[in-house]
């Protein structure tokens, strides 16, 4: 990377990758897949399909709590070192660090997710290394799906929108509300597509205008959830998977543009 946009990036990628707490993250995520082999032994039949599941599940879970703790210190950590000041005196406008922070912690969240997938696929591999082959020609899928991929990828569109939220909260709040608020996000996110039927139960035009708002306004973030689908064999088309790769960019653009908007407009004397 080059320019001031990939020099902030760079450096907010060691910074991260410097990290402890990343790596106790990732560490429990990969035990949690570990595990996961231990508990599927206990169902005869359904054990690949359920280190799958729970494999995917932590990588999602532990993959949102890196989003939004590398998130949240967008600007805090700037601003505690007071690194901030120096920042802002060199040759960089405030939109290229946004953006080049903002790069950078996805770099570090692909790399982790990157981690993760591969402690998943070692799992599964010795699975199939230690299956019975009468039992392994049962399975809906083969326990190396690359199919899998496709929902580490969902996943990584997913939690790129968190990222992108973190940073937007970020750049006015403390961490503590911005980790507060970007956890609620989540959550509302997930179950966003709920609001487009509330209309349905409301007979109030102000209520109705509301909730509709309310759903353009939140990330649609449960079409990134595709972990049932994959775990059983169920194909997830290429538009599919091009589509929600759109609207994570378009979401993600968005945020950042009004990140940066608030960002340019704080005072920091």
């Amino acid at each position: 990377m080059t320019g001031p946009i990939g020099i902030v990036a760079l450096n907010v990628f060691r910074e991260s990758v410097r990290d402890k707490v990343l790596y106790n993250l990732v560490f429990f995520a990969i035990l949690l897949m570990g595990a996961s082999y231990l508990i599927g032994q206990l169902t005869a039949g359904q054990d690949v399909k359920i280190i799958k599941d729970l494999g995917l599940a932590a990588t999602s879970i532990f993959g949102l709590f890196i989003a939004v703790f590398i998130g949240i210190g967008l600007v805090s950590k700037e601003v505690e070192k007071r690194s901030i000041y120096s920042l802002l005196a060199k040759p960089i406008e405030r939109h290229h660090l946004v953006v080049g922070k903002y790069l950078g912690l996805v770099l570090t969240l692909a790399v982790n997710l990157g981690v993760m997938a591969i402690a998943l696929f070692v799992v599964l591999a010795y699975l199939r290394y230690v299956a019975d082959p009468n039992a392994a020609a049962g399975w809906d899928r083969p326990a190396l799906d690359p199919r899998l991929l496709e929902a580490f990828l969902l996943t990584f569109f997913e939690l790129a929108i968190v990222t992108a939220i973190a940073v937007f909260f970020s750049t006015f709040s403390t961490p503590i509300l911005s980790a507060a608020f970007t956890f609620g996000f989540f959550v509302a996110g997930r179950f966003s597509a709920d609001l487009r039927n509330f209309n349905e139960v409301v007979t109030s035009p102000v209520s109705s205008a509301l909730t509709t708002a309310i759903y353009w306004m939140l990330p649609n973030l449960s079409q990134f959830d595709v972990r049932a689908q994959v775990v059983h064999g169920v194909p997830v088309s290429a538009t599919y998977m091009a589509m929600s790769g759109a609207y994570a960019l378009l979401y993600i653009t968005a945020m950042i543009v009004a990140a940066t908007a608030v960002f340019a407009r704080r005072d920091f004397k």
